[in-house]
């Protein structure tokens, strides 16, 4: 790869004349993270530009790079910078060096929730709808005779349906991306899961629950409450976020009911989810079910911890009865 000498001022610079010579300017060389070739230098960067700001710049000299692909690091070995950072803010000189590492295409949060639910639902209906090469020829087409192989195919497609209306008219996605390899391996997973759970509940060899309607009865009401309870907290959250009349805050109960797990818990839509997924494994009383929502809690408690510890530091006021993601205990 060659190295490009790209001379760039930040655009706020233009046209100021007194003011030039009171500011001190930054110097910023952009090394490949590999070769430490240098790919760019940036002449007269304004000291409150910030690490986006830098990547738009770079962006200038190498357009199949976007600022969304680009990582940049202090050190090779460190992690990458936040979007946010200040150039001023960050233990450098006025001669800075970034070190540069391309993430791969990049493709919006919309489109990588849209590919994994859609994946999900209809990999389960090929196993629901007994299409050949997966059965044994005698059951192609075929129907189940146990009343609670339709019902959990109506329940999977009312969860992955609900997560596809959410994800065009209710969440809100900031710019941030994910990798292709990432979306693939996450793809993999659902999609996976998905058939293998399909499998097993559409064999013609299934087996219903053991204490028959009311297990699955019982599990259909609380799958329904934590569906409803999952939306409902997910609509409050839009609407957080969508009030820009405030600062920033932290989710609080409203007038629904569903909301007052907010009292107890900072992740009360992964307690819904979880919820949902221990309803669908007693409804199906299904070992690979079982497995993928255990995994699936394990997951959900990782990235709640991780919510729960950032609310607890940006808010001084964060309530101090709440945990992660099960009330009293987690």
């Amino acid at each position: 790869m060659s190295s490009v000498w790209c001379l760039f001022s930040h655009p706020k610079d233009v046209g100021i004349t007194s003011a030039m010579s009171r500011t001190t300017f930054f110097e910023v060389k952009i090394l490949d993270a590999k070769t430490k070739e240098q790919l760019c230098f940036l002449d007269k960067v304004e000291p409150y530009s910030t690490t986006g700001d830098i990547k738009i710049l770079f962006h200038k000299s190498y357009p199949q790079w976007y600022p969304a692909r680009q990582a940049l690091k202090l050190d090779p070995k460190e992690k990458s910078l936040r979007d946010d950072e200040v150039l001023q803010n960050l233990p450098v000189g006025t001669s800075a060096t970034f070190y540069f590492r391309d993430l791969g295409p990049q493709f919006g949060w919309t489109m990588v929730f849209l590919a994994e639910c859609v994946g999900a639902l209809l990999t389960y209906l090929l196993f629901y709808f007994r299409v050949p090469y997966i059965y044994s020829h005698r059951f192609v087409s075929t129907s189940s005779p146990h009343p609670v192989v339709p019902l959990a195919c109506a329940c999977h497609s009312f969860h992955y349906g609900k997560r596809l209306i959410e994800t065009i008219f209710v969440h809100r996605f900031s710019h941030g991306t994910m990798p292709l390899r990432t979306i693939i391996r996450n793809c993999a997973y659902y999609w996976g899961f998905s058939a293998w759970l399909a499998y097993y509940i559409n064999h013609p060899l299934y087996t219903p629950p053991s204490y028959g309607d009311l297990q699955v009865h019982y599990a259909l009401v609380l799958f329904a409450m934590c569906e409803i309870g999952n939306f409902s907290i997910h609509l409050t959250l839009n609407n957080l976020r969508g009030d820009g009349s405030r600062g920033r805050r932290f989710p609080v109960p409203t007038k629904n009911p569903f909301t007052w797990l907010f009292y107890f818990v900072s992740c009360p839509n992964y307690t819904y989810e979880v919820g949902s997924w221990v309803s669908f494994s007693i409804m199906t009383q299904c070992l690979p079910v079982a497995l993928y929502t255990s995994l699936g809690f394990l997951q959900m408690t990782i990235w709640a911890k991780g919510k729960h510890r950032a609310y607890s530091r940006e808010f001084k006021d964060y309530p101090a009865n709440r945990t992660a993601i099960i009330p009293l205990v987690l």
